[in-house]
């Protein structure tokens, strides 16, 4: 088992793998204590060759790596890439392409709602992963070989993985499908987050425009801050904290202080100050720039009972077609298309697959009826 830590032999290795047809990629990362992940160990598997390039040895430079991800003619096979895509963004500004996910793969095959790596190593590669060492520190130096091996089988049966769920996509047809998920996923915009947005990550019951506008300031100071320091966001001001703030909306100091969860002294500090500016901000705002809790389709339109009706059909016809009903349709694409008939539904392989035959039971051409442990479809037309 190999890992790295030479800046000559890691551009060879990288140099070597722009060969292969494809190559597995994992990462090991840290992220407790920081806002941006910390990348602590990156693991590669060619067709032939596989080893672990070691970002924290003295003078590694990862320049190739970032080329060999850049490639266009090698494909980057990942399991569950959103964090380890985003890691690549954070450092190179670039994403890893052209990529392939084996667990996006895996809805469109059947094989479950995103499911984890050493269930589809087990399923798929007849491989039980030892997975004593998935809490390491990874920052820790030295690895042992136990580590290492535990690092580097999430690439080397990650091969067989692709393998196997390229052959089946083959068979039944459904590549096209995963195309239009993966251009999602490789697009730089996907991990590019607007301080500005920052507040819709918040669960609150806050709905009131002028509150939640304060939630709004609130949340892209934090993520501001929590970004030049290099914190976690709670780290720097908890949810809870930003949601009581921004309902009492303080206009000094001492109502600052009064608020229940104000930690004492912060309002005399630099943070405190800029909550209070925050607020500031948002009760300055006129009218027509507050923000407002978009309503739900199927509070404004779609009858929730056939909301429900689709969502059974969801099922029939994922269960028919032996694909994850998570990839064809949310929650919130059913009430869409329930409320209007547009959305992902409305064209492509989702309507093909579901979105005909919902049309159809919206417009009442379509029943459902049950058939022993199943459903079948009763045209009406």
């Amino acid at each position: 088992m190999t890992v790295i830590a030479d800046a000559d032999r890691a551009a060879a290795f990288c140099r070597r793998l722009r060969n292969s047809a494809f190559v597995a990629v994992d990462t090991e990362f840290m992220r407790e204590s920081s806002y941006w992940p910390r990348l602590c160990l990156v693991q590669l598997a060619g067709e032939d060759e596989a080893a672990a390039i070691d970002p924290l040895a003295e003078g590694m430079e990862l320049a190739p790596l970032f080329a060999l991800m850049a490639d266009r003619a090698v494909l980057k096979v990942f399991h569950a890439a959103r964090q380890d895509l985003e890691i690549f963004v954070q450092l190179s500004g670039q994403v890893p392409r052209p990529a392939f996910d084996t667990q996006v793969a895996a809805m469109a095959c059947g094989l479950g709602d995103q499911i984890g790596y050493d269930a589809i190593v087990h399923k798929l590669a007849g491989v039980a992963i030892d997975k004593d060492s998935r809490f390491t520190d990874w920052h820790r130096r030295p690895l042992s070989a136990r580590q290492i091996a535990y690092a580097l089988a999430d690439v080397t049966h990650l091969r067989t993985v692709h393998e196997r769920l390229a052959a089946m996509l083959a068979q039944n047809g459904r590549a096209g499908w995963i195309e239009g998920e993966m251009a999602a996923l490789t697009s730089l915009e996907t991990y590019r987050m607007d301080p500005g947005e920052a507040w819709r990550r918040i669960k609150t019951k806050i709905r009131k425009p002028r509150q939640l506008a304060a939630l709004r300031e609130l949340a892209a100071w934090r993520e501001e801050t929590a970004r030049r320091r290099d914190l976690p966001r709670n780290r720097v001001a908890r949810d809870e904290l930003l949601e009581r703030i921004a309902t009492q909306r303080p206009g000094t100091g001492a109502e600052l202080e009064a608020i229940r969860l104000v930690p004492r002294g912060l309002a005399k500090s630099r943070d405190g100050k800029a909550m209070l500016a925050a607020v500031q901000r948002a009760l300055a705002l006129p009218e027509g720039e507050l923000p407002r809790r978009e309503a739900k389709p199927s509070a404004s339109g779609a009858p929730a009972v056939l909301v429900e009706l689709l969502k059974v059909l969801l099922r029939a016809c994922c269960e028919r077609e032996g694909v994850t009903p998570r990839l064809v349709a949310s929650a919130g694409e059913l009430e869409r298309f329930a409320a209007d008939g547009s959305g992902p539904l409305a064209s492509g392989w989702r309507h093909e697959l579901f979105g005909r035959d919902a049309l159809r039971l919206k417009q009442g051409r379509l029943a459902l009826a049950s058939d022993g442990d199943g459903l079948k479809l009763i045209a009406l037309e």
